[in-house]
């Protein structure tokens, strides 16, 4: 059995204030791309893991994987043998470990006949997991668990990029100048509403890019570089970063970015889209 493990953008993040505890809280429209990791469950005695794809290398399948602490939330007694195929970028801002999380519950769940636990129970394997445990767009509030789904986006030509950098979560919400800032307005259009839907998005933000950018300045030159193609109509980071996207006019812009982009930067991650998962 196999589940796909989709990447998440955060196509807007408004930082709206911080608990006693430490945790903040956020104010985000999240859609789910049809890029992302895919998981596979075989039936077996024990627990393994196994992990392949062109970012395996940056990923461990000891006990603390976020892959096997899914399965073990689920059921600690069971085995199963699960296979990671690692196709996005690690640390990454894209949920890609939440997404790999979520998607091990909903594998794991069709293999054991078990069900899904509720979002709040799996807040501790991280504040994507409830949001990737059922993609859509979504408006995440809280430190994560407060979710409203907000219906289907329609396609839209989008390009992801990432320069090769990590960055520590933590470190880019300490880097915040102020953690109290305004949430996302309320007056959203349609997401079928394009024009309406877009321009909107662009009247958004990301308050974690200035920080990202401090950190690893490389992700304004991604920034700047998808601003400067024909045709885009939004660039904005996604969650801490260092995943940057754009939302092109029409594919064949998007596609001249892709071929541009990949001949200046061969080192960079760049990959096209214009699905959401459902």
């Amino acid at each position: 059995m196999t589940e796909p493990a989709p990447a998440k953008l955060n196509l807007c993040l408004h930082v709206t204030g911080q608990r006693a505890d430490g945790y903040h809280l956020l104010d985000s429209l999240v859609a789910f791309t049809s890029v992302g990791d895919h998981v596979t469950a075989t039936p077996a005695e024990r627990l393994t893991l196994s992990i392949d794809g062109p970012f395996a290398p940056g990923l461990s399948s000891a006990a603390e994987n976020l892959v096997l602490r899914a399965a073990r939330l689920l059921d600690p007694d069971r085995g199963a043998h699960v296979h990671l195929h690692k196709a996005l970028p690690v640390a990454a801002g894209i949920g890609g470990g939440s997404a790999d999380a979520a998607a091990t519950l909903r594998v794991l769940s069709r293999l054991w006949d078990l069900p899904l636990p509720d979002p709040a129970s799996v807040l501790g394997l991280g504040a994507d997991v409830p949001a990737c445990l059922h993609p859509g767009l979504l408006r995440m509030r809280g430190i994560g668990q407060d979710l409203t789904r907000l219906g289907d986006l329609p396609s839209l030509p989008l390009l992801l990029v990432n320069p090769g950098v990590a960055l520590s979560t933590p470190a880019v919400f300490d880097g915040l100048e102020t953690k109290t800032n305004p949430p996302v307005d309320d007056a959203m259009p349609a997401p079928t509403e394009t024009e309406a839907w877009v321009g909107w998005l662009v009247r958004q933000r990301n308050d974690l890019a200035a920080p990202a950018i401090a950190a690893q300045p490389v992700i304004g030159r991604v920034l700047d570089a998808l601003a400067a193609r024909p045709g885009a109509r939004l660039a904005r980071m996604s969650g801490s970063g260092a995943t940057c996207f754009a939302i092109f006019a029409d594919p064949a812009q998007r596609d001249a970015a892709t071929e541009a982009l990949r001949a200046a930067q061969p080192d960079w991650w760049i990959m096209p889209t214009g699905e959401w998962a459902r």
